[in-house]
């Protein structure tokens, strides 16, 4: 099952988006989970923690899947980015 998880802006870093997406804990487990080759976007592997994804883009890491989606660019999601 794929969850849309919406992003305030037009891109958002790769790493930023796995823990908006609850995919991982933190930064750190996001760095480690991508250096190892686990994460896919659209389907290809990703090694890139800077990664800009667009609305649309879909993350994988193992069984979880995450689609980034348009969000209100005005609400207030809490993080600090």
């Amino acid at each position: 099952m794929t969850i849309d998880v919406p992003i305030r802006d037009e891109s958002i870093r790769l790493g930023q988006f796995l823990k908006l997406a609850n995919l991982v804990e933190d930064g750190a487990e996001a760095k480690s989970v991508i250096a190892a080759g686990l994460v896919r976007v659209n389907d290809e592997v990703e090694t890139r923690r800077g990664r800009q994804l667009q609305v649309g883009d879909v993350v994988m890491l193992t069984s979880q899947t995450a689609r980034v989606a348009a969000g209100d660019p005005d609400a207030d999601d809490g993080l600090p980015w």
